[in-house]
C-alpha cells in the first residue's frame, strides 16, 4: 500500500493544515483487500499528543466484522455475514471493559441538547464558573470536537438552566421534609469578599432510611444593622419559605449576643403557635467549637509575645521568594522534613496551633537563617521553644476534640460529654503545677470553662445517656469529675427529671397516633370477620 501524499497547493494556502489525498494506487490497493484478513490492532496515523495510542481490539464483535479501507482513506468495519434487518433489531452486544466504569454496552448514539444544558448548569454551579463560561471559545470546540450536533449555549441560557436547576433541587428536599417530624438548625453569619454580610442556615435532620442528613437551605442577605431582631426575622422568614417552622427541635448559634437576642425572639414567636419540647429548653443549643475556640484563644493570650515572634518570623520568610530557598537550603542541610512553615488564621485558634507545630519542626533552621539575613529581627529564644513545645503537647488534645465534634456527616452530640471530661480533666491537671506559665494558661481556660458548661448542658448530657453504650452511668461518672461534689448530684438529678419529662411528651404525642391505629386494625378485623361469617352462610343454603 502506497503512502498518501500531501497536496503542495493547499498546503501553500493554509500552511497550519494540510490536506491529506489518498492515490489512485491507495484506492486500488483498498479496493482489492476488501477480503483480506486485517491485523488486530488499529493502526494511529495522528502523530498529536492528544491522539490515542495503539491499542488491541477486544470486543468479541471483531469476529464479525472486517476492516476495509474507502477511497478517501478512511476505514469502517464491514460485517462479514448480511443479516436481515429482523436480525439487526435482535442483536445485543455486551462488552467487558477492564478497569472502567464509563462505558459498559454499546448503545446507539443520540444526541440530547437538554441533558447537555442540564450537565453544564451543575458544572457551573458545582465549580462556582461564571456564566460566560459557556461562551468561551476553546471549550465550545471542544465541545463541538466531541460531537457536530453540539449547538453553543449562551451565558443568559445558562443563568436560567442554573436557576431552573436550583428549584428542581429545593423540590427534592421540601418533599424529604415534609416526611421528618423533627428538625434542628445551625445559622452563622459570614462575611464575603466583596465585604457583603450574608446568613447561612443549614437544617439537619433523620430521613425515612434512618439517614443523617444535612442540606443547606439558603443563603442570606442580612442588611445592617446586625442586631437580634434583624437576624430573628430573617432567620424565621426563611423557616416559613421552607415549612419547617412547625418542626424545629433546636438552634445551633455561636455565642456572639447578638443570637441570643434572636433565639429568644425566635423561641417566644414559633412556642406561640405550637408546644415546643420541654417547653424550650433544649431550643437554644450554645456551638460547642465555637466555645472550645474561646476557651483555647484566652490560654494563648498568655503567651502572645511568644506567637507574636513566631508568627512575624514565618511572614517574613513567606513574604519572598529568594528567602524562602534560603530557608529550604538550610533545611536540606540539617536533613529535616520537607513540610512547609504555616501562616495562622486569626480566627481559628487550630489553625494557631498549626502554625507553631510546623515552626518547632524548624526551630534549628531559624538561627541559621538569621545569621544570613540582617532583616530577620523576630528570632524567638531557646527559652521560647520549649514553651512553644509544652503548649503544643497540651494543645495536642484539643485539637483531636475540635476535629471531632466539628463533623458535619456523622452525630457528635453523643460523643462530646467524653471530649469535655478530658479536657476538664487536662485543665485540672495543668492548674495543679503552681508557678509554671502553664498554670496561669490554664486558669484562664478554666474560667472560661467554667462560664459556658459551668451548668449542666441538657442537651450533650440526653444524647449521651440515649447511646446504649453509656446510658446514666457515663453521666455519674464524667459529672464528678466535671463539677463539684453537691453540683454533680444537682446536675444529675435534673437529667433524670428532664428525661422522664422528654419521655412522658414522647407519649403524650404518639397516644393519639396508635390510638387511632389500634381503632382502624380493629374495624378491619371485625370487617373481615363479618364478611367471612356472610360467605359461610351463602354456601351453607347452596348445599342445603
Amino acid at each position: 500500500m502506497s503512502t498518501p501524499h500531501l497536496s503542495t497547493q493547499d498546503s501553500a494556502a493554509n500552511p497550519s493544515l494540510g490536506e491529506i489525498q489518498p492515490s489512485q494506487n491507495n484506492t486500488n490497493d483498498a479496493i482489492q483487500s476488501i477480503d483480506v484478513q486485517q491485523p488486530e490492532t488499529i493502526e494511529v496515523e495522528d502523530e498529536s499528543p492528544y491522539a490515542s495510542k495503539k491499542r488491541k481490539r477486544t470486543s468479541k464483535a471483531w469476529a464479525h466484522f472486517k476492516e476495509v479501507t474507502l477511497p478517501d482513506g478512511t476505514t469502517k468495519g464491514c460485517m462479514k455475514k448480511k443479516i436481515t434487518k429482523q436480525e439487526q433489531n435482535n442483536i445485543t452486544l455486551s462488552t467487558t471493559i477492564v478497569e472502567s466504569e464509563t462505558v459498559n454496552a454499546v448503545h446507539n448514539f443520540k444526541y440530547g441538547h437538554g441533558k447537555i444544558r442540564e450537565i453544564l448548569s451543575h458544572m457551573i454551579i458545582v465549580h462556582e464558573l461564571s456564566f460566560l463560561f459557556s461562551e468561551y471559545e476553546i471549550f465550545n470546540l471542544l465541545k463541538r470536537t466531541a460531537t457536530p450536533y453540539y449547538q453553543k449555549i449562551s451565558r443568559a441560557t445558562v443563568k436560567k438552566d442554573c436557576i431552573v436547576s436550583y428549584e428542581i433541587e429545593k423540590k427534592k428536599v421540601m418533599t424529604s421534609l415534609k416526611d421528618v417530624s423533627r428538625v434542628s438548625v445551625t445559622t452563622d453569619l459570614w462575611k464575603s469578599d466583596q465585604k457583603v454580610s450574608y446568613m447561612v442556615v443549614t437544617c439537619h435532620f433523620v430521613d425515612s432510611s434512618w439517614n443523617l442528613q444535612m442540606q443547606n437551605l439558603n443563603f442570606l442577605d442580612v442588611p445592617p444593622p446586625h442586631n437580634g431582631v434583624s437576624i430573628c426575622d430573617v432567620l424565621n422568614k426563611c423557616l416559613v419559605e421552607w415549612g419547617i417552622e412547625n418542626k424545629v427541635w433546636l438552634v445551633t448559634v455561636d455565642n456572639a449576643s447578638y443570637n441570643d437576642v434572636a433565639v429568644r425572639m425566635l423561641k417566644d414567636n414559633l412556642s406561640y403557635k405550637h408546644n415546643l419540647p420541654l417547653s424550650g429548653k433544649l431550643f437554644h443549643v450554645r456551638c460547642c467549637a465555637h466555645i472550645l475556640n474561646l476557651l483555647v484563644q484566652d490560654g494563648l493570650s498568655e503567651i502572645e509575645d511568644i506567637i507574636f515572634n513566631v508568627r512575624e518570623s514565618v511572614k517574613h520568610i513567606a513574604a519572598s521568594e529568594t528567602r524562602v530557598n534560603i530557608f529550604s537550603e538550610i533545611s536540606k542541610q540539617l536533613k529535616l522534613s520537607s513540610k512547609k512553615l504555616v501562616l495562622d488564621c486569626c480566627t481559628r485558634w487550630n489553625a494557631i496551633f498549626c502554625m507553631l507545630s510546623a515552626a518547632l519542626e524548624f526551630k534549628d533552621v531559624f538561627p541559621r537563617y538569621a545569621a544570613r539575613d540582617v532583616a530577620y529581627t523576630f528570632l524567638p529564644s531557646e527559652d521560647d521553644w520549649k514553651k512553644v513545645s509544652v503548649v503544643c503537647s497540651f494543645l495536642e488534645e484539643f485539637n483531636e476534640v475540635t476535629h471531632l465534634i466539628s463533623g458535619s456527616e456523622y452525630p457528635t452530640s453523643n460523643v462530646f460529654l467524653t471530649e469535655l471530661y478530658t479536657i476538664k480533666k487536662l485543665l485540672n491537671r495543668a492548674s495543679s503545677d503552681e508557678g509554671s506559665f502553664m498554670a496561669a494558661m490554664a486558669n484562664k481556660m478554666k474560667a472560661k470553662f467554667d462560664k459556658y458548661w459551668g451548668d449542666s448542658n441538657l442537651l450533650i448530657s440526653i444524647a449521651a445517656v440515649l447511646d446504649p453504650r453509656n446510658k446514666m452511668k457515663l453521666i455519674e461518672w464524667c459529672f464528678l469529675e466535671i463539677y463539684s461534689p453537691n453540683d454533680a448530684m444537682e446536675h444529675i438529678s435534673t437529667v433524670h427529671e428532664t428525661l422522664r419529662m422528654l419521655y412522658n411528651e414522647y407519649v403524650e404525642a404518639h397516644k393519639t397516633t396508635v390510638g387511632s391505629s389500634n381503632v382502624q386494625d380493629e374495624t378491619q378485623r371485625e370487617s373481615f370477620i363479618g364478611r367471612t361469617n356472610l360467605n359461610g352462610r351463602g354456601k351453607g343454603k347452596v348445599r342445603a
